[in-house]
């Protein structure tokens, strides 16, 4: 695939993107209904709406690569990815964030090639930001009107870090990891965009331990990549995808 061909993928994943917030916005600034999932996490019909409009532009504009979504895994539809070569899809990361009006839910769109994410796009519907990366070819934010700025991680302050972690999901053994760290300041934000503070260069520093799905991390993992970050196991192993379950051990993500 050529650079051009991948930057005209990467924007017609935000056009996707977008088009899934725009099927969700409605249900936020209503009374959405909001059911549970077999592990007890809370689902709303956006999710599952947002999804539809994923799945079948993705496989309208890339009918060889396959799909794994969040809602159709759950339901158990989940495909052959022996390939190397496949999507991973949460269509509204941040379901907690969204159900208690928020604001910090986004959509996630990565593309994930022998076990590392290639390209990804993250979007915050309630404010229309945008961030995409392309690995090796550099990472943007995008505003509501479109307009773009190239974004990069940024050098860790010798006298602090700024941390991001988790508003949801924070644990002892979160606190615990953080205690070890020179901290500056500390932020609480939800889903994926967390990911995206480090790669605008807004934080350092984003540890967790708290569970994850793959299609939860693919696109702002490959945003930060992009953006010049990096995102190890907790152990400092690699961080690699089509896991058993698509389930992912705890991780760090940093900056410069």
């Amino acid at each position: 695939m050529t650079d051009r061909d991948k930057t005209a993928l990467l924007d017609r994943i935000v056009t996707i993107a977008r088009e899934a917030g725009r099927v969700i916005l409605p249900y936020y600034q209503a009374d959405g209904a909001i059911d549970s999932k077999h592990d007890g996490s809370p689902v709303t019909a956006a999710d599952r709406a947002a999804e539809l409009v994923i799945v079948a532009a993705l496989r309208e504009l890339t009918p060889d690569i396959p799909v794994v979504a969040e809602e159709e895994a759950a339901a158990g539809v989940v495909p052959d990815v022996s390939g190397g070569l496949f999507w991973l899809v949460d269509p509204l990361d941040g379901t907690k964030e969204f159900i208690q009006r928020r604001g910090d839910f986004t959509v996630n769109i990565g593309l994930v090639k022998d076990g590392a994410p290639v390209l990804g796009v993250v979007h915050t519907p309630v404010d229309g930001m945008v961030w995409a990366g392309i690995v090796g070819d550099g990472a943007r934010q995008e505003d509501a009107d479109g307009r773009r700025q190239t974004i990069t991680v940024r050098k860790p302050d010798p006298s602090g870090l700024t941390v991001v972690a988790s508003k949801s999901h924070r644990n002892p053994e979160l606190e615990a990891y953080i205690a070890t760290l020179t901290v500056k300041e500390s932020v609480s934000r939800g889903s994926a965009l967390k990911f995206c503070i480090v790669a605008r260069g807004d934080a350092d520093i984003y540890p967790r331990t708290g569970p994850t799905m793959e299609w939860d991390t693919a696109a702002g993992h490959a945003v930060l990549l992009a953006a010049g970050g990096s995102l190890t196991a907790f152990d400092g192993g690699p961080f690699r995808y089509a896991k058993p379950e698509f389930r992912n051990g705890h991780f760090i993500a940093r900056g410069g």
